[in-house]
């Protein structure tokens, strides 16, 4: 029976292990698109802005939206591209 657990444990610790693999792309990113957010559905929600992901081929603007912070005093650090040797590397948005 304990076998059988601590498979179960390592099988979903593997599911839910994140990719870390990045996104590297040779051409630079287009500029940021100027948002204008409206109010914020409620108190406490804070504008995450939007930014422009690679879907292969070529950028798509991904668009703001309001998040809730996970705790107090959060902060968010948005998505960007990072240059790096000649190309550009994504920066997944999280909180800091």
């Amino acid at each position: 029976m304990k076998k059988f657990a601590i498979l179960g444990i390592l099988s979903c610790a593997l599911v839910a292990a994140p990719s870390f693999a990045q996104v590297v792309v040779r051409v630079a990113p287009p500029p940021v698109i100027v948002e204008h957010p409206g109010p914020p559905p409620r108190a406490g929600y804070i504008w995450t802005p939007g930014y422009h992901r690679w879907d292969g081929a070529r950028y798509v603007w991904v668009p703001g939206r309001y998040a809730y912070p996970p705790r107090p005093q959060a902060v968010w650090v948005p998505h960007h591209w990072a240059e790096r040797h000649g190309t550009w590397v994504f920066v997944e948005g999280h909180w800091r």
